[in-house]
């Protein structure tokens, strides 16, 4: 934490109305299930969804180096819903008018300064299907540099306080037990992802 820079903290938590809420709804959904009974369900939408149909993107960065092992970004994020300090990957949601393509390489770019090529996007998943009907994609981008490049400036968007990690594949799943280890709350995607490299390093 540079100096100067307080603490986050929870000040007051209380119940949002309807017409208060700018990013998200409350629905409610009559459904039948299959056995032909009735069901209701409740469930959080987003509000903001643009034409692509996908709410938000995600970003799996490779980092190549001539000279340091294959590596990632991750950031450290407060997020007030759980009181605590995130590990994610970089994120955001995707603008009325773009692609998800378009959306992770400029997302990436005011995250952490780096810019990249997108090589491959996932189809739409979900994290949280049970309770919200919030939907993305997760975009992987390569990012080559150079021998002598130094580490580029972030753009970040006022109240934004993201701090950014590059991290050598090798021990990006280790670095995530750390984190956790001091309290920090790791976002399931990425702990998946690194996850599934430590399964395929350990048991393939």
């Amino acid at each position: 934490m540079s100096p100067g820079t307080r603490h986050p903290k929870i000040d007051k938590v209380s119940t949002l109305s309807a017409s208060e809420a700018k990013w998200i709804e409350f629905q409610k959904i009559d459904w039948t299930d299959q056995t032909g009974r009735a069901r209701v369900w409740e469930a959080a939408n987003r509000k903001t969804r643009g034409k692509s149909g996908i709410d938000a993107v995600a970003i799996a960065s490779l980092l190549r180096h001539p000279s340091r092992p294959p590596s990632t970004i991750i950031i450290l994020q407060y997020r007030p819903p759980v009181d605590a300090i995130c590990v994610e990957f970089p994120a955001g949601l995707i603008d009325a008018s773009e692609s998800p393509e378009v959306a992770a390489a400029r997302e990436l770019k005011e995250e952490t300064g780096y810019v990249g090529r997108v090589v491959d996007v996932s189809p739409t998943i979900v994290s949280d299907p049970g309770m919200s009907t919030a939907n993305m994609s997760l975009a992987t981008v390569e990012v080559i540099l150079g021998e002598d490049d130094e580490e580029p400036e972030q753009h970040l968007d006022s109240g934004e306080f993201i701090q950014r990690i590059v991290v050598p594949l090798d021990e990006v799943y280790d670095r995530l037990m750390a984190y956790s280890k001091e309290g920090k709350l790791v976002d399931a995607r990425l702990f998946h992802w690194a996850a599934g490299l430590h399964f395929a390093k350990m048991h393939l």
